[in-house]
C-alpha cells in the first residue's frame, strides 16, 4: 500500500503469516472492547489460537487509523446548528497533553478533534475549523456554539471570523449549577460533550498514556471512527450514529473494520486524483 502521509511505524497490508481478518480482530478487541495491546495479543492467542505480538497489534492500529482518518474527516455528517466543544487531558510520554473535541449536540457525531501539548488558542482554532468545514453552507448567526468559560473559544471565534468570514457567537456555560438564564438553557448541551469525554476516557485509560504525539492523534482518530460509525448508541436506538449500507452488509465487527479501511483507501485515492488534476 503505497500511500503518502503514513506514520513511520505503519505497515503494509500484504500479509505473510496473518490475514485481514486477524487485523479486524485486533481492532475489535483493542478499540471496541477497550483492551490494551498486550491484552489483545493474549486474547487472540487464548481464544483464537493466533500468535501475534503486542507490537504488531499496535502497528495494525496505527496503520488502520492513518488510512481510516481521511474518510472520517471528510464524511458528510450533515451537522445541525447546535455544536458543543470541550477539552480533556491525556498523557504522552508522561507529559500532559490535551484532546480538543467539537461535537454535534443533536446528532452526537464528533465533527472536530485535535491533540496538542498546550491549552493555547491555536489547537482550539484548528478543531473549530475542522468542525465548521463539515457545513456545506455555514449558518453564521444561526449557529449555537456552546463551550465552557475558557477564554480560548471566544478568541478562536474572532480568528474564524477574520480569516474565514464565519460570523457566529460563542455561548459559554460557566460553573456546575444553573445560576443564570444562559446556563439553564444550554446546560444540557454542555453535559452532552462532558459525557462524551467520559466515554473517551474509559477507552484511553487502558493505554496508560501514549508514546508519541502522532500515536496519540492516531489513537484518538481510531476511537472517533469507532464512535461515529461502529458504536451502538442508545440515542439512535442502539444503532451507529452514521449508518452505512456497506457496513450493514458486513457479517461481523472485524469485517466492518475492514470495510472502513477500504473506504479510507478510496477516500485517499480520490484525494490524490483531485490533487493531481
Amino acid at each position: 500500500m503505497d500511500l503518502h502521509g503514513l506514520p513511520s511505524n505503519a505497515i503494509n497490508f500484504k500479509y505473510k503469516k496473518l490475514n485481514a481478518h486477524t487485523m479486524g480482530l485486533c481492532l475489535t478487541y483493542h478499540v471496541n472492547l477497550k483492551l490494551s495491546t498486550r491484552q489483545t495479543a493474549h486474547a487472540l492467542e487464548e481464544v483464537h489460537g493466533i500468535k501475534i505480538s503486542h507490537t504488531m497489534v499496535a502497528n495494525y492500529a496505527l496503520t488502520a487509523a492513518a488510512v481510516i482518518k481521511p474518510f472520517v474527516d471528510n464524511f458528510d455528517y450533515k451537522p445541525s446548528n447546535i455544536l458543543s466543544a470541550d477539552e480533556t487531558y491525556i498523557k504522552v510520554k508522561g507529559v500532559r497533553h490535551y484532546v480538543w473535541i467539537v461535537m454535534d449536540a443533536c446528532k452526537r457525531s464528533i465533527l472536530g478533534y485535535q491533540v496538542s501539548d498546550s491549552r493555547d488558542v491555536g489547537p482550539c482554532i484548528l478543531t473549530m475549523r475542522m468542525a465548521f468545514e463539515k457545513f456545506k453552507e455555514f449558518p453564521n448567526k444561526a449557529l449555537r456554539f456552546i463551550a465552557d468559560g475558557y477564554s480560548a473559544y471566544p478568541l478562536a471565534s474572532q480568528q474564524c471570523k477574520l480569516n474565514n468570514d464565519w460570523d457566529f457567537d460563542v455561548t459559554q456555560v460557566i460553573g456546575l449549577t444553573n445560576d443564570d438564564a444562559v446556563s439553564t438553557e444550554f446546560r444540557w448541551v454542555k453535559q452532552t460533550v462532558e459525557r462524551l469525554n467520559r466515554t473517551f476516557k474509559s477507552s484511553y485509560r487502558v493505554t496508560c498514556g501514549y508514546g508519541s504525539e502522532d500515536g496519540a492523534l492516531y489513537g484518538v482518530s481510531l476511537w472517533v471512527a469507532y464512535y461515529n460509525f461502529l458504536r451502538p448508541h442508545p440515542y439512535n436506538y442502539w444503532k451507529p450514529l452514521n449508518e452505512l449500507e456497506m457496513l450493514e452488509k458486513a457479517g461481523n465487527m472485524p469485517a466492518k473494520w475492514q470495510m472502513l479501511i477500504y473506504l479510507g483507501q478510496q477516500t485517499i485515492l480520490n484525494m490524490q486524483k483531485n490533487k493531481a488534476s
